[in-house]
């Protein structure tokens, strides 16, 4: 069996952002364990520390278990192994590709991804792999509008913004897993709430 395609999610502390679109991500690209690794860390994580409570409550809501998560900091090893990453904003990835510089084709926003392989004709003809998926994106950075790059922090906010920052997650994911599955050919994406 070949190695797995790894997907790494970076936000800052691992506490919010990166875990609900780790858990989103698996959920959706659940027919492919074992061949899709997905992930999360942060640049300055909380590491060893659960899901944010209000983070795990949307991330409950559409059906997924924050149980045995514990944040963890985003290395140069870890950063340099992942075939995708996603962060959640600009400022992130900047971060990361001072830490990790080699994985700037491989690197996007979670909304800057989503825009991508949303964008018309991106499919067309379809993607053979996941990296073919990836240098495609890469090749058409900048050449697509996003109306928004960056998703914002919720940290320390009431829950009606943990629910829509949930909402812009859950969107982007939905938008990459589509496309990570017909790149990837198996079973069908998984239906998410």
């Amino acid at each position: 069996m070949a190695d797995p395609v790894r997907i790494l999610v970076v936000c800052i502390g691992n506490v919010c952002r990166s875990p609900l679109a780790e858990h989103l991500l698996r959920l959706r690209l659940a027919g492919y364990d074992g061949r899709l690794d997905v992930r999360s860390a942060g640049i300055r994580a909380l590491a060893g520390h659960p899901m944010d409570d209000l983070a795990a409550d949307e991330l409950r809501r559409r059906g997924g278990d924050p149980s045995g998560f514990t944040a963890r900091q985003a290395t140069p090893a870890i950063l340099g192994e992942a075939d995708l990453v996603l962060t959640a904003t600009r400022a992130i990835r900047s971060r990361v590709l001072e830490e990790a510089p080699r994985a700037l084709k491989r690197t996007f926003t979670l909304p800057e991804l989503a825009a991508i392989v949303g964008s018309d004709g991106f499919l067309d003809p379809p993607a053979t792999s996941t990296a073919d998926l990836v240098a495609r994106a890469a090749s058409l950075r900048g050449a697509v509008t996003v109306a928004d790059y960056d998703v914002p922090d919720p940290i320390g906010r009431p829950p009606e913004v943990h629910a829509a920052v949930a909402d812009v997650v859950d969107a982007a994911c939905a938008a990459i897993a589509w496309a990570v599955a017909a790149a990837e050919p198996g079973e069908p994406v998984g239906g998410v709430g």
